[in-house]
């Protein structure tokens, strides 16, 4: 600029020619060019601008013709606001210092927006007082627009981070950008399906357009921006005509955020008075990547609550069927044990010695049943968090020395030893006296199951702040590699040689569940051909245990006697040549007891890693008030303390010796309980290969230096926000996770317990069978009533297995269907004799019309299935009254109508009775599963038909099936 104003012909301007500038003049023009900093002087009343290097910024295209030229025409757009400043300086003589002004300048074509910090120091001429004006200038428009994004950015973040819903998202997202027409005057989120767009939000418009038009001649490229995931600058926005209204927009596409049928495009509108440079377009993009990832994020959360949600009406399910279980099983059950009871225990007309031991045959295996029972309501219990116990305090030596002496018969039995090392504790034990028999009877069944030869060791002594029980047993053992898995529900050791096949696989987890309510562990070592020891370790005293569940009543004298007794009976029936045992007592249902869980909220450490101590008490200061901070002087200390305790968020330098930022990036994802740690790279490197060389590295966010306080706060805040909804969305899915693997415990239960059912139900029948072709004519007849009571109850059993087997098999995908040619009259007719006795019982007379031979190529055993299950609902709800059966063809179709004349079924029940565990009414007295009608639908429409129910006139129900008579 020096040579420049040589060159100038200053007698052409309003200054005119050097040689008659005052000494003051030409003195503030030397310090003016020599400063390195911008620098201006408005000289005069006309303010005549002359400026050095540094300062043509301020000019733009204006440069050089603004050389020597007044204040007025060179800034004439910025008169109105700087001209009475510079006026009072010529007048007052007092300088004027602003900060972060917003000057309107047109310095590139077109009116800007310019934020500049200024002072205007007087500049005193010899003769005249003030002559001129001296200006230092910064032009501070980049940091000002930067911090008022960054702060719009950090709200987004902040506001979208509370929301629940994507509905929620977007309305938070449209509030925040209202707000932000400095920068966004207008903005409008599409969602694109197929050839129409649905508008999500909009913000500084009245209308926008929506509906058809995506292609070119729309009023946006919304289709082509979609297809190509590149923005796209828009030259003429509708109705930007007037001088403030914006004229151009960006539309940019939503990576990541969008559904398979559903993309979504951002377009925003452009201030006309600030330049669309690289900083504006960088900003739109990370405008655009916060939008996505707020609803990405919050759309996956959703999705997986109300998977979770849908899992959890499962379980409830689930509970309600052991509800229904715990009633029908249990009945049919004490029905049977009655009689039998009875018959063992006549005196006045005694069973012949070979029956009384058939039929106590018969009534050991209904015990087992019992006793499977009994497990499956008690796992049922402990899954559903409802297990309830009270604790007393209890000389347990005596105690477990009164439990293991039931064993000893067993045990000479068998052949084997059974020690007892049990002396006195000294003090009382805090135990549930039931619970406690529970794991000496389970530990002690699990020994005798798996010891041949040898003996079994019981003992009970105090170790320390602790008493263990341990037995021990000379058994077969078990493998290492079995011992972690011992404990689970279902788990049984493969290959193990024990006395008998039958468990269920739940003892051990039931002793596991009971010792931790209790507060202590059990551990177990084994090995093969050597024998296994169970160790339970229960803490002295009190005070581990809750103090609502704390007894301070007299111990309970006796114990479960059928717990006892079955447990000895098992036993027993493992032994060749067993003897007749006493028969348990039936127990009582426990109570339900309610559980809930809580949440813990992730915290807030920040770890920074920095070889410069000055930038890290910098770091430290910005952060600890808003987080709980660490440092560490490089990436191999930041490394160890990671490992030692793992941060929330880590910000690192780039260059550092040891390890630097790129290599703890590595190190850190590398680490499996470590790579999920967001981590902020900070570096001198500026320009978008640095940051994408960071982000492709695995680096959560890039910071360039200098940056400033609150941008750091607002990134280190914006990672912490996201880590806490991957934590969460994590919680989701483990949850998510548990409640299948619940669901399919319930399955795998269901198959194993139908079989261990099944098992004893074909011995119980058949020995029924045996006893009454063996008795005398006379104690026959005399006994006939009660045979009879025993078969039905058996009968019953055996459909209530039968109708888990097709719980599991349905449930599980495995009911198949085999084909065949079929008399579907003769079947239905068939089925009709079967359930005579349960109809005439009912008091149901029956009518049947049919059509003589009608064939049709079906699975008669799923068939029979489906009429029996029909005509048994049909004289439960209709007893008293009349029963039609009806059957034809209705085109190709098969039609089979069953009609009752009883209570019928509500509209609004009609289609809930199809569900699982779902009954007409929820009266007691009724019984079942409410399995039959699921299980009736499953079987209809794997044969392709369907069924329906509706009125029957006068009153009743009417179901009706229709199947294709053809296999498709």
């Amino acid at each position: 600029m020096a040579g420049r104003m040589r060159a100038k012909d200053w007698l052409a301007t309003l200054l005119g020619p050097v040689t008659q500038w005052p000494q003051s003049l030409r003195t503030a023009v030397s310090v003016m060019l020599a400063s390195p900093e911008p620098a201006l002087i408005y000289w005069g009343r006309e303010l005549v601008v002359l400026y050095n290097d540094s300062a043509r910024f301020m000019l733009g295209h204006k440069h050089p013709d603004g050389l020597g030229v007044s204040f007025k025409i060179v800034f004439q757009e910025s008169w109105p606001l700087l001209g009475p400043l510079l006026e009072r300086v010529l007048d007052t003589g007092e300088p004027v210092h602003n900060e972060n002004l917003l000057v309107p300048l047109v310095r590139f074509g077109f009116l800007e927006d310019c934020y500049f910090t200024f002072s205007y120091i007087p500049t005193r001429e010899e003769s005249t007082g003030v002559g001129g004006v001296f200006v230092i200038v910064t032009d501070t428009t980049a940091q000002v627009l930067g911090a008022r994004r960054l702060a719009l950015l950090r709200e987004l973040s902040l506001r979208s981070a509370l929301c629940e819903t994507v509905e929620a998202v977007l309305r938070a997202s449209e509030a925040v950008l209202a707000q932000s027409s400095a920068d966004l005057p207008f903005s409008l989120l599409y969602a694109l399906r197929g050839e129409r767009a649905q508008l999500l939000f909009r913000t500084g418009l009245a209308q926008a357009p929506t509906g058809d038009g995506l292609e070119a001649g729309g009023a946006w490229p919304l289709a082509e921006v979609a297809r190509s995931r590149q923005e796209q600058l828009v030259e003429h926005v509708p109705g930007g005509s007037s001088s403030e209204a914006p004229v151009q927009a960006l539309v940019l596409p939503l990576s990541g955020a969008a559904e398979e049928e559903a993309r979504l495009v951002l377009v925003v509108g452009l201030n006309p008075r600030i330049a669309l440079n690289a900083d504006t377009r960088s900003f739109l993009q990370l405008l655009a990547r916060q939008l996505a990832t707020s609803i990405e994020s919050t759309r996956s959360l959703e999705e997986k609550t109300q998977r979770a949600a849908q899992l959890a009406e499962l379980d409830r399910q689930k509970t309600q069927f052991f509800s229904n279980v715990s009633h029908e099983l249990r009945t049919p059950l004490t029905l049977m044990l009655g009689p039998l009871e009875d018959a063992l225990s006549d005196t006045r007309e005694p069973l012949p010695g070979a029956q009384h031991q058939r039929v106590a045959l018969v009534q050991r295996g209904a015990v087992r049943l019992l006793k499977l029972v009994n497990q499956l309501l008690e796992f049922t219990r402990f899954e559903a968090g409802r297990a309830q116990v009270r604790f007393h305090a209890v000389d347990l030596s005596r105690l477990t020395l009164e439990l293991v002496g039931h064993f000893e018969s067993a045990a000479r039995r068998a052949g084997l030893t059974l020690s007892l090392d049990c002396p006195p504790l000294g003090e009382p034990v805090w135990v549930d006296r039931e619970a406690w028999e529970r794991i000496v009877f389970n530990l002690l069944s699990n020994a005798f199951k798996f010891t041949f030869e040898g003996g079994l060791t019981v003992s009970l002594r105090r170790e320390g702040e602790a008493v263990v029980l341990r037995v021990r047993d000379t058994g077969t053992g078990m493998p290492p590699e079995a011992l972690p898995r011992l404990f689970q529900r279902f788990y049984r050791v493969e290959g193990a040689q024990g006395r008998s096949f039958e468990g269920s696989g739940i003892g051990l987890s039931l002793v596991q569940e009971l010792v931790k309510l209790h507060g202590g562990e059990v551990g177990v070592w084994s090995r093969p051909g050597e024998g296994s020891e169970f160790s339970v370790r229960l803490p002295r005293g009190p005070g581990h245990l809750p103090a609502d569940r704390l007894s301070h009543e007299a111990t309970p004298g006796e114990g479960n006697a059928f717990l006892r007794d079955s447990s000895v009976q098992e036993v027993e029936s493992w032994i060749p040549h067993v003897p007749e045992a006493a028969s348990p007592s039936l127990p009582e249902a426990a109570p339900r007891v309610a559980g809930a869980r809580g949440l813990a909220a992730p915290g807030g450490r920040v770890l920074i890693v920095d070889d410069n101590a000055d930038l890290r008490a910098y770091l430290t200061s910005v952060l600890s008030p808003h987080f709980e901070v660490e440092t560490a002087g490089d990436g191999q200390g930041a490394l160890e303390a990671m490992r030692r305790r793992a941060p929330d968020v880590v910000v690192s330098d780039v260059m550092m010796p040891r390890l630097g930022g790129f290599g703890l990036l590595r190190a850190v994802r590398e680490d499996p309980g470590l790579r999920a740690t967001p981590l902020i790279l900070l570096s001198a490197r500026a320009g978008e290969e640095a940051s994408v060389e960071g982000l492709e590295a695995g680096a959560d966010d890039y910071l360039v230096k200098p940056f400033s306080g609150r941008e750091l706060l607002a990134r280190v805040q914006t990672q912490l926000t996201m880590s806490r909804m991957r934590a969460e969305a994590a919680l989701q899915w483990g949850r998510e996770l548990a409640l299948k693997e619940a669901v399919q415990a319930r399955d795998d239960f269901l198959s194993v317990a139908s079989h261990e059912l099944k098992t004893p139900l074909t011995g119980l029948n058949l020995h029924l069978e045996m006893l009454e072709r063996m008795l005398p004519g006379a104690l026959r007849a005399k006994a006939a009533e009660r045979f009879a009571s025993a078969r039905r109850q058996a009968q019953r059993m055996g459909a209530l297995v039968e109708s888990l087997l097709d719980v599991s098999q349905v449930a599980s995908g495995r009911l198949q269907l085999h084909r065949e040619r079929t008399d579907v009259m003769a079947l239905v007719a068939d089925c009709l004799a079967q359930s005579q006795e349960e109809l005439l019982q009912a008091g149901c007379t029956v009518t049947f019309e049919a059509r003589a031979q009608l064939f049709a190529e079906v699975d008669p055993v799923r068939l029979e299935q489906l009429v029996r299950h029909l005509l048994s609902n049909a004289a439960k709800y209709g007893a008293g009254k009349p029963v039609e059966v009806q059957l034809g063809e209705v085109g190709a179709q098969l039609r089979l109508g069953v009609v009752d004349h009883g209570m019928g079924v509500k509209p609004e029940d009609r289609e809930r009775i199809f569900g699982r565990f779902e009954r007409a009414v929820s009266v007691r007295r009724f019984g079942g599963f409410g399995l039959g009608l699921w299980v009736s639908r499953q079987v209809v429409e794997a044969h392709g038909g369907r069924i329906e129910v509706t009125d029957t006139p006068g009153g009743g129900a009417t179901f009706t099936v229709l199947l294709p008579r053809q296999a498709r």
